[in-house]
């Protein structure tokens, strides 16, 4: 899942349109410190109302993600065991997720900088682990992977959504900014494995059922296998992974430290 600018830093914002679904995804706000100024202008173009539903919409989501995560631990708590947490939080996480296809629509109407693609790509890739991979496939719900995507999704949305809110009423808590720039460095790689195997505990039964899956012969004359399309989304995070880790790196020490950076173009 999975991860636009650090934590959702966009994992794309560096121009890539990967699809780990850790990576963040930028929609709910500026985040960038190059595009806050310009997501500024562009709200004040829109007027008051813009910068009043950002905020509702920051406050809801950073709300909807604290249930989340108080929901997991009072489960582990009374039961003691992880098996049995994904059902039991299931739809909170996936209306929350699944609200946050709006970040596109941000982008569209242009209050938010992130390019259209970019928030696609991200917010769809969150869709496809919650509703393609871990709904659809219950035998996987209760793998240990699952949890550990589910707590690096949490902690990177509440450490984001309070960011943006924060950022919109112009009193952002250093704190906040420190987490927003620093919980990446191992949340990112957590919640990159935490899908990586959650897909990989997939595959026999995907190949077994051959879900999703499209056999000839039929009158469209088109074939699609789940199988192969899930071991070709394994493998794009191979080259993927690294290029948006370091440019999540070097957004931080640009942040954090006041280095500039200079990004070259591909």
């Amino acid at each position: 899942g999975p991860p636009p600018t650090p934590l959702p830093l966009s994992s794309t914002s560096a121009g890539c349109t990967g699809t780990m679904a850790s990576s963040e995804e930028d929609g709910g706000g500026a985040s960038e410190p190059g595009e806050e100024k310009e997501a500024t202008g562009k709200r004040r173009r829109l007027g008051l109302l813009a910068t009043v539903w950002l905020t509702f919409y920051n406050i809801a989501m950073t709300a909807g993600w604290l249930v989340l995560a108080i929901a997991m631990v009072r489960f582990y708590m009374e039961k003691g065991t992880h098996k049995g947490l994904y059902k039991s939080i299931q739809k909170t996480l996936k209306f929350f997720q699944t609200f946050a296809l709006l970040e596109i629509v941000h982008c569209l109407i242009g209050i938010v900088p992130t390019s259209v693609i970019v928030a696609g790509v991200q917010v769809s890739s969150r869709i496809f682990m919650v509703w393609l991979i871990t709904h659809s496939i219950k035998p996987i719900q209760n793998e240990e992977s699952v949890v550990l995507f589910l707590v690096a999704w949490t902690v990177t949305e509440i450490t984001r959504y309070s960011f943006y809110t924060f950022s919109l009423l112009d009193h952002l808590p250093y704190f906040i900014k420190w987490a927003r720039y620093n919980f990446f460095i191992i949340l990112y790689p957590v919640g990159v494995v935490g899908e990586l195997l959650t897909i990989y505990a997939a595959l026999p039964y995907v190949k077994k059922t051959g879900m999703f899956s499209i056999r000839l012969p039929n009158k469209y004359n088109v074939s699609f296998d789940y199988y192969y399309f899930l071991l070709i989304t394994m493998a794009s995070y191979i080259p993927l992974f690294p290029q948006l880790y370091f440019h999540m790196l070097r957004q931080r020490r640009k942040v954090l430290h006041g280095e500039v950076i200079v990004e070259k173009d591909d």
